[in-house]
């Protein structure tokens, strides 16, 4: 079984932006209570959700990302249910999002940084002072946060068959739960 200390390891030695490996970790959160709730493999969402950006730095330009780190994943032992999801969160690679685990790293991954941009404007800079409506207010500002994709974030509620405030407030609060280990 490929496990999150591994997943953590792969990304620490790839990632060094401290603020692409908070948003690995906000994703996981929100991916893994999804998996909890869905009664799923925790263990391999989560090490899906903290390697979807592994190679980022590597690859910052589409179509590279995510293709490009794909057959480094392979190298290492990642499952290839792991690595499709992976491919799957980007929406020109040409992978359909087939899985639940990966609807839910698409739904997740938009969302989880959109969220973490409106607990950075608060006075305290805290996810604890994050509520849905403030979220859904923000989303209609498209100067604020703008290179986050509300289409992708809309979608990603609905490919999962859920009302997309229930999915904002659903990430919400896994985040607010785990504030410390996010760094919010």
């Amino acid at each position: 079984m490929f496990t999150r200390e591994t997943a953590l390891q792969i990304l620490h030695e790839y990632t060094k932006s401290e603020s692409l490996r908070r948003h690995a970790l906000q994703v996981e959160t929100c991916v893994a209570a999804y998996a909890v709730r869905f009664g799923e493999d925790e263990e391999a969402w989560r090490v899906t959700a903290l390697l979807h950006d592994f190679d980022y730095e590597m690859h910052p330009e589409a179509p590279d990302h995510p293709m490009k780190g794909e057959p480094i994943l392979e190298s290492l032992g990642v499952p290839a249910d792991i690595r499709r999801a992976i491919l799957s969160h980007a929406n020109y690679s040409g992978v359909s999002r087939d899985s639940l685990l990966e609807k839910t790293l698409f739904a997740c991954d938009e969302l989880s940084g959109f969220i973490s941009a409106c607990a950075l404007v608060k006075p305290t800079r805290r996810v604890a002072e994050v509520d849905p409506k403030s979220v859904r207010k923000k989303m209609k500002d498209k100067a604020f946060a703008r290179s986050v994709s509300r289409d992708d974030i809309v979608n990603g509620a609905a490919a999962m068959g859920l009302d997309l405030d229930a999915h904002i407030e659903f990430c919400v609060q896994a985040m607010q739960a785990n504030a410390a280990a996010i760094g919010l």
